[in-house]
């Protein structure tokens, strides 16, 4: 008998890996922070033993949801200026806020606010890119979340660089703070093709070999976009990005509403990733992404809800849902996305885009134990033929019961366990008044 920290029983297991797999009445046990086995509950009472027992009754596990594109901080512009195109929206409105609001105090607080609102909705990781990525590091530490924070890089000056140097600077600071934190990992964030000049984008291709790290970045976000960088210098964003050698696995393409089926084809051979983001793009009206031929090529297609400013929030049932629906009427066929698909790219092709498949995203032995269970039980869940689908098509984050980041359970019985939620919202108001005045 193999004594163990923890073992949680529940009536479907939904591993992720193998795909499309559904165990009844199984459990996972937990040691050290880390899946020790999955396998029926009434053989594991054979095998180990553990002062902490939970049965979860009506209930599913799933890998933690990994939010593959985030602005956490922004969610202090949460409903701030809807309705609006994205230049406008962006130039007359969110940039302008930036300017009057945005310091040190503003990234904490609003990725608290972020970070609390994901746990709760069953992420357990989120990829992030925003200004003092070691304020959100913080916050993400506080709420007991794992983050990805953005060294973020754009051509013009912010409260938190004044140029590209102090940018890049500042943003290796980070990764060198945080480059063998349990739940904190770095990668480059570069704004977007037309915010960032070629020698940067060559430098940060550079830099990222060295670092063992991801590069993020918005690309090919609307039709506009890409009509611009014609007119520019007669090339697509993602043509001049290859020549800058940025096509690779390490690269993560946020949008890509706009895009060729050549280009799809050198995505697949190229190995980059596609950050999906279905909700804020549908709220933009920037365009659909092409899912079901990605899907077909091979490209790994993740999913993110964007900032909590165009969403309006970071949602990961939510955006399942849109992204299955969205896909199957672009491709005009019902067949694509389907649900098991859509569950994948919430969870294991979130850590394929991130670098972090060996460690997250499915429930197997000897991964980190990222788990969060939800309750089918529900009268909006009955009658219950299929969990996956549930789960995508009827699923409600208000169903998101626990949550465990590396074994430690942060959210219980749908309570946080490391945030006063009280104390929050009343720092959130007094955002609210600052901003509004």
């Amino acid at each position: 008998m193999q004594h163990v920290d923890q073992i949680l029983h529940a009536d479907w297991v939904i591993p992720v890996e193998p795909n499309g797999k559904i165990f009844s009445n199984h459990c996972i046990v937990i040691s050290a922070g880390r899946i020790v086995d999955v396998l029926p509950s009434a053989s594991a009472q054979k095998k180990f033993t553990t002062e902490h027992e939970i049965t979860l009754k009506d209930h599913a596990l799933i890998p933690g949801m990994i939010n593959c594109h985030t602005h956490a901080a922004m969610s202090l512009f949460r409903g701030l200026a809807d309705d609006l195109p994205l230049g406008p929206w962006l130039e007359d409105h969110i940039w302008p806020a930036e300017t009057r609001c945005v310091d040190r105090g503003f990234v904490h607080d609003g990725s608290l606010l972020a970070a609390s609102e994901m746990l709760l909705s069953g992420t357990t990781c989120f990829n992030d890119m925003y200004f003092f990525p070691d304020e959100t590091a913080a916050a993400a530490i506080e709420t007991g979340i794992r983050a990805v924070v953005g060294m973020i890089i754009i051509d013009f000056p912010s409260a938190w660089a004044g140029n590209i140097d102090e940018y890049l600077h500042n943003g290796q600071r980070v990764h060198d703070r945080y480059r063998t934190h349990p739940t904190i990992h770095t990668a480059f964030a570069p704004h977007a093709p037309y915010t960032v000049d070629d020698p940067t984008l060559g430098l940060v291709a550079t830099l990222a070999e060295e670092l063992d790290v991801q590069i993020q970045m918005h690309i090919h976000e609307t039709q506009h976009e890409v009509d611009r960088a014609i007119d520019r210098d007669g090339r697509r964003p993602l043509a001049r990005l290859a020549d800058l050698g940025l096509l690779s696995r390490r690269l993560l393409g946020v949008h890509m509403t706009t895009i060729s089926k050549t280009e799809i084809t050198e995505l697949a051979h190229s190995g980059v990733s596609v950050v999906h983001c279905p909700e804020s793009n549908l709220k933009l009206a920037s365009g659909f992404c092409p899912v079901a031929q990605l899907l077909e090529a091979g490209v790994n297609v993740a999913l993110g809800t964007d900032g909590a400013a165009s969403n309006n929030d970071l949602d990961m049932l939510s955006e399942m849902r849109t992204a299955a629906l969205l896909a199957k009427g672009v491709a005009n066929d019902p067949r694509v996305a389907s649900a098991t698909q859509v569950l994948r790219m919430a969870t294991y092709c979130g850590a394929k885009a991130l670098g972090m498949e060996a460690e997250l995203g499915s429930l197997e032995p000897g991964k980190l134990a990222d788990i969060v269970s939800v309750d089918l039980g529900g009268i909006g869940a009955a009658p219950l033929y299929d969990p996956i689908s549930q789960l995508v098509y009827s699923g409600h984050r208000d169903q998101i019961s626990n949550v465990w980041v590396g074994g430690r359970r942060v959210v219980t019985e749908r309570q946080l366990t490391n945030v006063d939620i009280g104390s929050l919202k009343q720092t959130i108001d007094h955002w609210r008044d600052r901003i509004s005045a």
